[in-house]
């Protein structure tokens, strides 16, 4: 489907129950093909997600929840499916994370890559002598492009200023690739787990690996 398809296609916001899977790497791979909605005061910008990792559970060495671990921080993933959990990276980047699942059990899905389909020129702005195809193209570029700060934490997905739509696009089996997850090498055994989704046919950030295994 081509883009112009895509802006055509009535979005239908998601509702409580699509968040709440309760296997995070089923929920990472749902994201896929869905579009990230941002309404700000200097204007509206969406992108379909066509990245994603899943986090999830208390044994996962890699969540900021391992361990059952309750901070200020990462008491939103405890809630149910349906918050925006957003935390800065490094000081630097901000990085936005769905939380999924039921209430209790710490899970969310980062948001890795979109592509922009509409609000192009005030992404243009935000991400100034930005190639297009790299506006969103990482965690960091897709809060930059879409004005996602941390503001937005904690946020209600089913409200007006931040939420996510279903258009009825289901990336094919054959073009979504899993890989291990980017940046977790201190998580051992689980950094290995095949818990990151690409959709290779539209994203700009495609990293073919001798591990990557078809969905």
């Amino acid at each position: 489907m081509r883009k112009s398809e895509w802006m055509m296609v009535p979005g239908k916001k998601l509702a409580r129950e699509a968040y709440a899977d309760s296997r995070p790497t089923r929920a990472a791979r749902f994201f896929l093909g869905k579009f990230l909605c941002v309404q700000t005061p200097e204007g509206y910008a969406e992108g379909m997600i066509t990245e994603t990792e899943a986090y999830g559970g208390p044994k996962d060495a890699a969540s900021h929840a391992f361990g059952n671990r309750r901070t200020a921080r990462t008491e939103i993933m405890f809630a149910h499916g349906g918050f925006a959990y957003v935390y800065f990276c490094y000081g630097m980047h901000r990085l936005f994370n769905i939380v999924t699942g039921p209430p209790g059990i710490p899970q969310a899905v980062l948001v890795r890559a979109v592509q922009i389909t509409a609000g192009e020129d005030l992404v243009r702005q935000r991400r100034p002598g930005v190639a297009p195809k790299d506006w969103a193209s990482g965690p960091g570029r897709v809060c930059a492009a879409l004005g996602i700060g941390m503001h937005h934490n904690r946020h209600d997905l089913l409200g007006e200023i931040i939420w996510l739509e279903d258009r009825g696009i289901v990336p094919p089996s054959r073009e979504v690739k899993r890989t291990p997850r980017i940046g977790v090498d201190y998580a051992g055994a689980w950094a290995l787990k095949p818990w990151r989704f690409v959709w290779e046919e539209v994203s700009p950030t495609v990293v073919r690996t001798k591990r990557t295994r078809t969905s």
